[in-house]
């Protein structure tokens, strides 16, 4: 982010604001996406409309819609592009791609996206108990799988090993009654961290990463001329995605982080001159 030192008081009071903090210093505020969509009106107009001043300062200068939101969408070929979107995801697919699955893609790509890489590494996973999915077992307990309609499994995790000179521990369990174990590499061990750079928060050229989270998309490469309120990157923490802007006019010098890494709040991102 291109802080100045009004900014840095402003991003220290920034998990406190008030109305009239939004009001008065919401320019140099990143919202949300979700927020900012909102107020754009993709979720439609609210009965007398948005607060004008608000909205302009949420939106910087994005255009609000007037209409209906689905008067904007892109009209769409359903049958090209279920044809093309099935070429794209089959390939390494086990079970076949439908319809649905097409329209979910369409409605949330990156939710789709990532369900899709995750089937096919483990296979399906919806039968799992919800606590066990997000939590894992823990030892001794005892949990009952519906694989397929009629035919369960019991599935009782014995013990987990001290890891070996190569993380990797080896985890015992019952599956019906019949021992089993697998070797499964600790990825939490032997973690090298390296810390990214930061940004000078006294120096308007370095651009830094208003929170933390995935750095999702960089919106500019190396050479860009840029103004002010122009999109630079996006952030996306906690499900929502917020869109850092410029604060001021400039070219983009260097571009520091790559799209898909993770980011702390000021970790630089790119550089203006």
């Amino acid at each position: 982010m291109i802080l100045s030192q009004k900014q840095q008081k402003i991003k220290k009071a920034k998990k406190n604001l008030t109305p009239q903090d939004v009001m008065e210093r919401g320019q140099t505020i990143s919202f949300p996406e979700s927020v900012i969509n909102f107020f754009k009106g993709d979720l439609g107009q609210p009965v007398g409309g948005f607060p004008k001043e608000l909205q302009k300062i949420i939106l910087k200068n994005k255009k609000p819609y007037t209409n209906r939101p689905n008067a904007h969408l892109e009209p769409i070929d359903f049958d090209k592009a279920y044809s093309a979107f099935q070429k794209k995801f089959q390939k390494g697919f086990t079970r076949a791609i439908e319809f649905e699955d097409f329209l979910s893609h369409s409605l949330y790509p990156k939710v789709f996206e990532k369900a899709h890489e995750t089937y096919k590494t483990y296979g399906n996973l919806a039968n799992i108990p919800t606590k066990n999915f997000f939590y894992g077992m823990e030892v001794q307990e005892e949990i009952m799988v519906d694989i397929q309609p009629g035919k369960t499994i019991l599935v009782e995790l014995l013990s987990v090993s001290n890891p070996n000179e190569e993380g990797k521990r080896i985890v015992f369990f019952k599956v019906n009654g019949e021992n089993r174990y697998v070797l499964i590499k600790d990825k939490s061990l032997n973690i090298i961290k390296i810390e990214n750079a930061k940004a000078d928060t006294g120096n308007d050229n370095e651009v830094g990463a208003p929170l933390q989270g995935l750095l999702y998309k960089t919106l500019v490469k190396v050479g860009d001329i840029i103004k002010e309120n122009d999109p630079l990157f996006i952030i996306e923490a906690m499900k929502m995605e917020t869109t850092l802007t410029a604060t001021k006019n400039g070219k983009v010098k260097s571009i520091t982080l790559k799209e898909g890494e993770m980011v702390m709040q000021d970790d630089l991102v790119l550089t203006l001159k």
